[in-house]
């Protein structure tokens, strides 16, 4: 009996401490929902020191949230508001007096900019832009003051245009570029209208990065209307400088935002290198040359004198080692066979002598 009494006591305790987890299982889940949820991580922002200033002014443009380590492009533009982008890209923007900022570890940066007058009329924005790694826009309203204002132009399609397709580079470099000479592709892609108008003449902007440096972008045209739910291959020529050689990246950006960032390498242009070292050689001896002719014929009697002493120095050396050279006789003697000359020639026999056969 104890010992059943004992079991059940158990079985007792058991019941209790699962009523226990199952009331506090309860309890946690009911807590859930009152405990907020975790938001999406937010995206890059911007805040400046102020909203309004002057030409020859100073604001504070600061920012968190960003790819650690990015840098960053602060520009003032004309013809900007947020959520629209500015109307004709960097052309509206004060390029000259841009600054551009390094994110730290923590997605934050902290950069003075003067304030400028754009080229565009306002409203104005403060532009900031991702130059590498993660290329982020974020657009801060910013008034200029004394700068004219005029309504935004109408901007049909301007934005609605996305790669749908694999981007490439086409083109082969030829002899003149192992020698230096600028090196030129197309960079194809293909391109869908995501909006509601057709796009017609579209012009985008093609630039090339070496480095950590910003792209110089350069505007290109393309000629054809894309419609609505149409896509449309681009093709746009892009060229290097002379002598470029090394890794880039190939950009192209379409009102304000980048459609395509495709890595380019150069080969060297081993053709210059061979030409200054074949220089370095061929120079060098042409001047040895030169001078050894300048001192040959700056000597007393120039070459032919140089030539007629060194026949003379010959002769001396021919009489000192052989003596005098006879002198050669005046009268000339014919010449006579070997085998067949006056002593050696038979006499014929005659009355006054006659032969010796048989005497003494």
């Amino acid at each position: 009996m104890r010992t059943s009494g004992t079991g059940r006591a158990a079985a007792r305790s058991l019941r209790a401490v699962a009523g226990v987890g199952l009331v506090l299982a309860a309890l946690a889940l009911s807590l859930l929902p009152a405990t907020p949820a975790l938001a999406a991580a937010p995206g890059p922002t911007v805040a400046l020191s102020q909203s309004e200033g002057g030409k020859g002014g100073e604001i504070t443009v600061s920012g968190a949230g960003w790819k650690p380590g990015a840098l960053l492009m602060l520009l003032i533009c004309g013809q900007g508001e947020p959520g629209k982008g500015v109307i004709g890209g960097t052309n509206s923007c004060a390029n000259t007096l841009g600054r551009a900022a390094t994110v730290d570890a923590k997605g934050a940066f902290s950069q003075k900019m003067p304030v400028a007058e754009p080229p565009k009329p306002c409203p104005c924005v403060v532009h900031v832009a991702g130059v590498t790694g993660q290329q982020d826009v974020v657009d801060v309203a910013f008034t200029v003051a004394g700068h004219p204002t005029a309504p935004l132009p109408e901007a049909s399609g301007v934005g609605r245009l996305a790669v749908l397709a694999s981007v490439r580079l086409e083109g082969s470099s030829g002899v003149l570029v192992w020698f230096g000479a600028p090196a030129r592709r197309e960079v194809v892609f293909t391109v869908g209208n995501l909006g509601q108008t057709p796009v017609k003449d579209p012009v985008f902007e093609v630039g090339t990065r070496h480095g950590v440096f910003s792209p110089a972008y350069e505007e290109r045209q393309w000629r054809g209307t894309i419609e609505p739910g149409k896509k449309a291959q681009i093709k746009l020529p892009v060229e290097l400088s002379a002598g470029a050689h090394g890794d880039y990246e190939v950009s192209v950006r379409y009102a304000g935002k980048v459609l395509v960032d495709q890595p380019w390498g150069v080969g060297r242009p081993w053709g210059v290198t061979l030409f200054w070292l074949l220089l370095a050689v061929v120079v060098p001896a042409a001047l040895f040359r030169a001078g050894m002719a300048v001192v040959d014929r700056a000597r007393p009697g120039g070459s032919a004198g140089a030539r007629s002493g060194h026949r003379r120095r010959r002769a001396l050396v021919r009489t000192h080692h052989h003596g005098p050279a006879p002198e050669r006789a005046e009268t000339t003697t014919t010449a006579v066979l070997p085998w067949f000359t006056p002593d050696s020639a038979p006499s014929a026999p005659s009355e006054h002598s006659p032969t010796t056969k048989g005497h003494q």
